[in-house]
């Protein structure tokens, strides 16, 4: 990616913009000239039916028009125009300060690759968030991004934030709404980047129409994401949390019924906790789909490593050796209940007897099965990484 001598680049995603935007170009072309910076200002433009266009052209702007809908189609379009060595991202609504980045400037400037601005730290200001993002959203799904790819960031929505533009490359940014902002975030970590925060005030916004925001919907679209891109936290664990409460389960009521809190439990909680054993292994199964797919096909960076510890412990054979030895001890179960039946000369049997043997039986053979599905379908994930 070829860098010019421009330093910064101020970028601003515009949607129905023409009551604030004056004011922010206002703003950041004070900043360029206070501190000195050789910088543009680059408004895209996402398909405005009002004067935004025209008020970015009047305004000294550069103008980039971007047909796709979206906060993250917009940035993206913004990005690859962007001529900075820096560029610092946020909203042509007027709820950021433009004239004063130089806290982001000189981040960048440092080193760091990723500066984001920290709304909760550098203050909100009255009305300026609604409530169920400052005190649900907002906070919730910057914990999550937090353990869930143990980043240190804490506001992970803010819409002020700078870049390298010489990393993009490595980004390979691809979502096209709102969930735009963790993307950046989680893959900057997944690539082992600088990232780094800067207190910002988050003011009210100076537009006369409704957010373009959806509270739900969006927080939906940055939840998903999260967790597409963390299958620990979507597959494995709760798969082997099923796993253990049923295997527990199935073993101790397998042996007979157990009293809790006066309570009996017998083979109708032993068919629940061997459905746990096959749901959880489920889970576990799309926990190697996942990491396996997204390493042949580089979807994130880092999996190579995955790939190759996979490849050397794990094969097609012990797939199949495993689920032999499932399917035989299922046999095994289902045998001793047909002699069992066959004792009583194939007449009227006690069911609580059988269960015992019958349900163990079937979840042993429908895991062997899976297993050696589950292995097939594995080496064939892996066949381009082989070749």
């Amino acid at each position: 990616m070829s860098i010019s001598g421009t330093e910064l680049t101020i970028l601003m995603p515009c949607l129905d913009e023409e009551d604030a935007l004056p004011v922010c170009l206002k703003k950041a072309f004070y900043f360029l000239k206070e501190y000195q910076v050789d910088g543009e200002v680059l408004v895209v433009d996402n398909g405005s039916s009002d004067n935004s266009a025209d008020l970015a052209i009047s305004g000294g702007a550069v103008l980039v028009k971007e047909t796709t809908k979206g906060y993250g189609a917009a940035i993206m379009a913004g990005l690859k125009q962007a001529k900075g060595r820096y560029i610092i991202i946020g909203d042509a609504d007027d709820s950021y300060d433009f004239s004063d980045l130089t806290g982001f400037l000189t981040a960048l400037r440092s080193g760091k690759d990723l500066v984001v601005g920290n709304r909760f730290r550098g203050g909100i200001q009255k009305k300026a968030m609604p409530f169920l993002h400052r005190y649900l959203g907002n906070p919730i799904l910057s914990f999550l991004g937090q353990i869930f790819f143990n980043i240190s960031i804490k506001d992970f929505h803010c819409g002020l934030r700078g870049i390298r533009k010489e990393v993009l490359e490595m980004l390979d940014l691809r979502t096209t709404g709102m969930e735009f902002a963790s993307e950046m975030i989680v893959k900057a970590s997944l690539n082992n980047l600088v990232m780094t925060e800067v207190p910002t005030v988050l003011y009210r916004d100076k537009r006369a129409r409704k957010s373009h925001l959806n509270t739900w919907k969006d927080g939906w679209r940055h939840l998903r994401f999260l967790l597409l891109y963390s299958p620990k936290w979507l597959f494995l664990i709760p798969g082997i949390i099923l796993m253990a409460l049923g295997i527990m389960g199935t073993v101790i009521l397998a042996l007979g019924p157990i009293s809790i809190g006066g309570k009996k439990l017998d083979v109708h909680t032993l068919v629940y906790t061997s459905g746990f054993i096959l749901l959880g292994f489920q889970f576990i199964s799309f926990y190697f789909f996942s990491r396996l797919y997204a390493a042949v096909h580089g979807l994130w960076p880092g999996q190579e490593k995955f790939l190759l510890n996979f490849n050397r412990k794990f094969n097609l054979e012990l797939g199949i050796f495993g689920g032999a030895l499932l399917f035989a001890a299922g046999l095994y179960l289902m045998a001793k209940s047909f002699f069992y039946w066959r004792h009583t000369h194939f007449g009227n049997i006690d069911p609580v007897v059988v269960l015992r043997w019958v349900v163990p039986s079937v979840v042993l053979l429908v895991l062997g099965v899976q297993l050696i599905i589950s292995f097939f379908y594995l080496s064939f994930l892996t066949i381009k990484s082989k070749q």
